[in-house]
């Protein structure tokens, strides 16, 4: 079917709220699979939970650059459904698919060499090494069903339709939730493999995801086409999408960078303290899935409007997606002063690794309603081909606050001094964002005021 530009009209509030709930589903799942994955290998001990906690920034590391990929397809493709042009779309969904598949086989090979440097720069001790070795094995070699199908989704997403996504990712972490008991532990009669049956259980139910999302795109959407692509054509397709994937996954990429550094950081407070954060990262993960399906929901939203010249309506969902973040952020932390404690005790029953746990959702999450202010302030940017704006708001909050903050803080005030300033943070970038995001709206409303009166 030819895509509409259904976004375009009707309210806004109304139309993000039907992008958003399917979204918070699908990102529910997932982050309830990686929270299973957590528990069971909790159950291991605190060497495999470490080595696990050790992992998760090379995994986000892998993930980000699909994700980048796919804000980048979501874009172009959103923007092209906004001017009615069904041709363009078919090409660029296809295209952004061939690039990932490329991207895959050079990720695949150089992860499989790297295991040891890496993790040993991380701060991974000989002991968690090999344990790390099970894991990330089969996670490389798995590679392509996760990072392909995030692209997948970011077109299908593009089209404004969150509902199939949604389900899909569903199904995959429902797969992944079944089969990690018994592949961890080898029940039913399955093997007992241990950190190699997580990331195998991961690596299935992905694989899943894949032949959905291309179906999808495929029969429903009718965003795929199969013809042999000319190389002048191709380039010209990846460069379009580049122009906004490159930005935005070096945008994404700092998350887990900045995210082996605070491992790096935390080591040196032992062994309970990397389990510790890593639980408490999962967690987090958990508590701002509700505004990351909202910036997800923004992008094919403001794209699809900027597209068709809806410059009202873009402005308007800006507005409202801040105000929920900084409420949600504010029952976060309502909460985690309640609940932390019973969620360290579902995490480990190490007295250390409890402390360290109820410390984190204590302090970090006073930063998470601003964070997410941030967080949508970027999708806005590379949804409206401003890319460089989103990366240079990601280069500030990392580079400029995150890591320098989280360091001095370590450095005066331990453990609970890094959090801190993790906090602290997210709460100056959000700060930078807000002002950034009405600069560039009064700014861009002068100019069209210029152009329309001369």
């Amino acid at each position: 079917m030819k895509r509409r530009a259904s976004l375009t009209e009707g309210p806004v509030g109304r139309r993000l709220l039907f992008l958003t709930v399917p979204m918070v589903m699908g990102l529910f799942a997932i982050v309830a699979f990686n929270l299973a994955d957590t528990y069971f290998v909790a159950q291991l001990g605190t060497s495999e939970l470490a080595a696990m906690s050790f992992t998760f920034p090379v995994v986000m590391f892998v993930q980000s650059v699909a994700l980048g990929l796919g804000i980048g397809t979501a874009s172009v493709i959103s923007r092209a459904i906004g001017k009615g042009d069904h041709r363009t779309v078919q090409r660029l969904t296809t295209h952004c698919l061939l690039l990932a598949l490329s991207l895959v086989f050079v990720l695949v090979a150089a992860g499989l060499l790297t295991i040891k440097p890496v993790f040993t720069l991380l701060g991974a001790t000989p002991d968690i090494l090999p344990l790390i070795r099970q894991y990330m094995t089969v996670w490389y070699v798995g590679m392509v069903f996760v990072t392909v199908p995030m692209v997948g989704n970011n077109a299908i997403r593009a089209a404004g339709d969150t509902l199939y996504p949604g389900l899909i990712m569903m199904a995959a972490a429902g797969i992944n939730v079944i089969l990690d008991p018994l592949l961890i532990f080898g029940l039913a009669g399955f093997p007992r493999l241990e950190l190699a049956g997580a990331a195998l259980a991961t690596v299935i139910g992905r694989a899943i995801t894949l032949v959905l999302s291309l179906s999808i795109l495929h029969f429903r959407e009718q965003m795929l086409e199969f013809s042999l692509p000319r190389l002048r054509t191709l380039w010209d397709s990846w460069k379009r999408i580049l122009y906004i994937g490159i930005p935005a996954a070096a945008t994404t990429i700092m998350i887990p960078l900045s995210m082996a550094v605070i491992v790096r950081m935390v080591a040196q407070f032992g062994t309970a303290a990397v389990a510790a954060v890593g639980a408490g990262t999962r967690v987090e993960a958990f508590a701002m899935l509700v505004v990351r399906a909202f910036g997800a929901a923004l992008i094919p939203f403001i794209g699809q409007n900027w597209g068709a010249q809806r410059y009202e309506r873009v402005h308007q969902a800006q507005k409202l997606g801040n105000r929920f973040s900084f409420c949600w952020g504010v029952l976060c932390v309502v909460v985690f002063l309640i609940a932390a404690a019973p969620a360290a005790r579902l995490f480990s029953k190490e007295q250390d690794v409890m402390d360290g746990i109820i410390s984190f959702l204590w302090i970090v999450p006073l930063g998470y309603g601003l964070q997410g202010i941030c967080l949508l302030t970027s999708a806005s940017f590379n949804a409206m081909n401003k890319p460089l704006n989103a990366a240079a708001l990601g280069l500030i909050r990392v580079f400029a606050l995150y890591i320098p903050l989280a360091y001095f803080s370590a450095q005066l005030f331990g453990l609970k001094g890094l959090f801190g300033g993790i906090a602290s943070a997210n709460i100056i970038a959000g700060i930078i964002a807000l002002l950034w995001v009405r600069h560039a709206r009064e700014t861009e409303e002068t100019l069209r005021s210029a152009e329309a009166n001369g």
